[in-house]
Formats: structure tokens, sequence, C-alpha cells
């Protein structure tokens, strides 16, 4: 697997990702690199774990305890283990958090996910190597495959599953956010699917071709709020769903929660915990409207 994702990984030199689909090509400097490590090389890993975990035997993973804490010192003291430790000993690490009550999604977001970026950073100011990142990265794939394969879907007896589309707004190249968003909800029984560096045009055409219960928007990076509105309103009229509920997350609508009501969002919440309960809730009150249920 780590020969498979270096060569995918050195493939994006060419401007090519696996499967043929065509990118910009990236000049290794500055904030690109940053970029890549989050736009390219994560989801090529997170991808791999898809691929891989549904083919494993499923062990129950442990309730949430919702007084679990997870301090600051904690994040940063794992953020640079991949680097220097090998998959098994990293997975000791997550395993003292797993005990604590600390559940599977919040180690994907709260500890997993700041790793990656941190070793994004490293590289972006010249502190470690193509190889240091890539191989730390597969490090975290590893482990993060073998949380997924602990912490089974949930199967849903009564009724359709509900459906999410997640994107990050078009023009914003971070695509981190919404994989491990999307990563959350399909654990959790969601059809659910994510789209990379998406235009405008491209998430309405699917829209307005497919019926989905619920629109994920991910801004990461300054948006005029007027765009943001501009884009919601239009999902709504596209929609093959009439009760199509939109939520808005990322940094900059953390950053500014007030935005949601601005743009004519559904929601936000903080963490992909949080936005699966959100989400069941308005997609509940969406087909209660519908008649659905």
């Amino acid at each position: 697997m780590a020969k498979e994702i270096l060569s995918e990984a050195a493939g994006l030199r060419a401007g090519v990702v696996s499967g043929g689909r065509p990118r910009s090509s990236h000049a290794f400097s500055g904030a690109s690199l940053c970029r890549m490590v989050e736009g390219d090389i994560i989801p090529l890993l997170l991808m791999a774990h898809r691929r891989d975990s549904h083919h494993a035997p499923a062990r129950p993973s442990k309730t949430d305890t919702t007084d679990a804490v997870l301090s600051a010192a904690e994040v940063e003291r794992f953020a640079t283990m991949p680097l220097h430790q090998e998959a098994p000993e990293l997975l000791e690490e997550i395993e003292q958090y797993l005990a604590r009550g600390i559940s599977a999604e919040r180690v994907f977001v709260e500890i997993l996910a700041p790793s990656a970026r941190r070793l994004g950073e490293l590289w972006e100011d010249d502190q470690c190597d193509f190889v240091d990142v890539t191989m730390g990265l597969w490090r975290l794939q590893e482990v993060m495959r073998t949380i997924a394969m602990r912490s089974p879907t949930v199967l849903r007896i009564v009724g359709a599953p509900p459906s999410a589309l997640f994107a990050p707004m078009p023009g914003d190249q971070h695509s981190f956010g919404a994989l491990m968003i999307e990563e959350t909800f399909a654990r959790a029984g969601w059809e659910s699917e994510v789209l990379f560096e998406p235009k405008g045009k491209e998430i309405l055409g699917i829209l307005a071709a497919r019926s989905f219960d619920l629109v994920g928007l991910t801004v990461t990076t300054d948006c005029p709020s007027a765009e943001l509105a501009d884009l919601v309103s239009a999902i709504r009229s596209v929609s093959r769903n009439p009760a199509i509920r939109v939520i808005v997350g990322g940094r900059a609508i953390n950053a500014d929660p007030a935005i949601v009501a601005v743009v004519g969002a559904d929601g936000t919440a903080p963490d992909a915990g949080s936005v699966l309960v959100l989400a069941e809730q308005l997609v509940a009150d969406g087909r209660l409207v519908l008649g659905q249920v």
C-alpha cells in the first residue's frame, strides 16, 4: 500500500491523479505545497481507506463520552509523531484516547486531521521532505483504516438511508474538510458523496439530475457572503428534492456563525459529530414535510 500511495502521489507532479482525472500542475513551493497535501495526497489516502475498510470485519467501538476532554497540548504532541513513529505505535497512542471515551469521529477530526495539516505546514516551511510527509500521511491512513474497521457503519432497518452531497465552496482549494465530514456520514449509514474542487455548475448539475436530502458546503477561506448566498439559493432552485437541506461549515463559518442566517443555509456545527446530529434532525424534518415519514 505504501508503494501504491507513493506512486500515486508522484503522479501528482505530472498533474494527474489516480483514475486519470486531470489536475492543474502543482509547483513545489510556498502555499501550493500545503494545498497539495490537503487537496491531493490526503484524498488519495482517504479513498484508499474507503476501498479497503469495507472488506474487513467490523468490531464495535466505544461509545463517545461527551465529558471526555482532548487538550490542545495532546493534539499538538501527536501532530508530528507520524514523521518518526510507525503505524502500530501511532495506533497505541490513539487507543489511549479511545479508551478514555473519545469517539472515532473525534479522533478523525480532532487528532488525525490536525496532524495531516501539520505535516503539510512542515513541508511548506522546508522542515521535512516529500517522502517524509507522504510516509507520515500513509501511517495516518493505516491508523484511520484500523479505527474504521472497529467502528461499524450503522445499519438502518426502517426507511431508505438519507443521502448527502458534500463539497468545498467553488474556488476553495481545500477538500480535506469535506472528505472528513463525508467519511463520518458514510460510516453512519448515509448514502454520501464528495466532490473535489468543484465548479458551481457541477454541483448544480448533479442536484438537478439526482435527488439528495442534504448538501454540505465547506468554506475554509474568505468568501463573499453574497456568493455563498447565491449558491445556496441556486441549490434550492434546481434541486430535485423540494425539501433539500443545506448546511455550511469550515473555518470561515466557525469564525462567524452569523453567516449561516445571512446566506440562507439551514444550519452549521463545529465538528463532524455535531454536524451528523444536526443533519439527521434536518432531514427528518424535511421528510416529514414531504410526508415520507
